[in-house]
């Protein structure tokens, strides 16, 4: 198999992740998904920046991203996109990203803080992990798509920074 057909078949599997965690800054704001509560060290639990419409519109949009693939293109390499893997890859993607905010809260890093590898890559290894209960990569796949996110996701924040959409480009 080409190194090409390799590297398409890996982000395809990986759309509906990378298109859940896009979605917040999209469609976000709104209440916070931890209310404004605070964590039993007296710091934010995630922050304002986590909403609830944040990552409802991120699971909806990696699940309809994953109906697309099943409806439109079903056999496209290994990946056979289907709604279950969109919406489980959806909720791993947020769930990392939460996990990463949550960490950044413990080390005392504002919202929107600079957090290197955390910020590129918590997203997708917990999209990783949780395909496990519905189809999980190739292990080709997954290094291919652990090496490409980080600069993709660089690439897409600065873009949406250059839209106005992000106040930080990163």
């Amino acid at each position: 198999m080409s190194i090409v057909k390799e590297v398409f078949d890996a982000l395809y599997y990986i759309f509906p992740a990378y298109c859940a965690n896009a979605a917040p800054v999209i469609f976000g704001g709104g209440t916070p998904l931890d209310l404004g509560r605070r964590f039993i060290d007296g710091k934010p639990i995630l922050g304002p920046n986590k909403t609830v419409r944040g990552f409802i519109s991120g699971i909806i949009i990696g699940t309809i991203v994953g109906y697309a693939q099943e409806r439109l293109a079903p056999n496209i390499g290994l990946a056979r996109g289907s709604v279950a893997l969109g919406f489980i890859l959806s909720l791993g993607a947020l769930i990392g990203d939460l996990i990463g905010s949550f960490i950044k809260r413990r080390l005392d890093l504002e919202p929107g803080a600079k957090f290197p590898i955390s910020d590129q890559i918590d997203f997708v290894l917990f999209a990783l992990l949780f395909s496990f209960m519905v189809k999980p990569p190739t292990l080709i796949d997954a290094i291919i798509i652990i090496l490409l996110t980080p600069p993709i996701h660089l690439s897409t924040n600065i873009i949406a920074y250059l839209l106005n959409m992000k106040k930080k480009p990163w």
